[in-house]
């Protein structure tokens, strides 16, 4: 009944989103050239269902292997900052001051600095919009980790890489999946970005740019749903990952 529940309840949210949409719709009279509505959509994955697929793939993989880097990078510089409180200190700053940049214009930095390397570029700055809350999270877990723990941990001989393990790792997994989940949407932001705006044909995001050029309202649209499809799908991967290494951590529905 559980399972149930959850994916009765996100599909008729899904469902009433989209009824809203074309309520809004008809009630004003626009036609598909000033806003499309969600049965304007079908038309246009059955007439480009091989662009979807080629370049939805061209997305998924670069947020992906963005997303992963992101991963890596994050956590050991949450791990040096945890355990390091002059490194916190130096670091916050420097963070929280590139995360405040608009990434919109770090695009054509990205795009004069590595001319030509557009798959690079765009991995890039997936990578660089989503680092930040996973480095943040795994920071804080760690430097909220009671000390007394590793008081007694020592006194019994254990490593730090023995602490990091046994305690600080468990401890922190909550607030890095919880991060996860956040920079799964910046990722595909990152990714779609440079698509836009640094265009070299691949991807979503040119697809959308060719819907715009053409005026085209209902192929716009229907690339912008199947982001939205992408990022749940990412996002529930996450879900699915977080109930394998951290469902201890689910509190239980009363």
């Amino acid at each position: 009944m559980e399972t149930l529940q959850k994916i009765a309840v996100p599909l008729a949210a899904i469902a009433a989103f989209l009824a809203v949409w074309e309520l809004i719709v008809w009630a004003n009279g626009w036609p598909n050239y000033v806003m499309a509505s969600p049965t304007d959509l079908p038309a246009a994955y059955v007439r480009f269902w091989e662009l979807f697929l080629v370049m939805g793939w061209q997305t998924l993989w670069r947020t992906v292997l963005g997303l992963g880097l992101a991963v890596i990078f994050g956590t050991l510089l949450g791990m040096v900052m945890g355990f390091s409180r002059l490194a916190r200190e130096a670091l916050y700053p420097l963070l929280v001051g590139f995360n405040a940049v608009p990434k919109a214009t770090l695009v054509p930095v990205l795009a004069l600095l590595f001319i030509g390397q557009h798959d690079f570029n765009t991995v890039l700055m997936a990578f660089l919009i989503s680092f930040f809350p996973i480095a943040v999270s795994v920071g804080i877990g760690l430097s909220t980790l009671e000390p007394e723990y590793r008081d007694i941990l020592r006194a019994l001989g254990a490593s730090r890489f023995t602490i990091f393990r046994k305690i600080a790792l468990p401890k922190t997994l909550p607030e890095f999946f919880g991060a996860l989940k956040v920079s799964v949407t910046l990722a595909f932001i990152g990714t779609n970005l440079v698509e836009i705006v640094s265009p070299h044909g691949r991807g979503l995001g040119a697809l959308f740019k060719s819907g715009e050029t053409n005026g085209d309202y209902p192929l716009m649209f229907a690339v912008l749903i199947a982001l939205a499809f992408l990022g749940i799908v990412l996002y529930y991967a996450v879900v699915l990952l977080e109930r394998i290494f951290a469902g201890w951590a689910e509190r239980p529905q009363g």
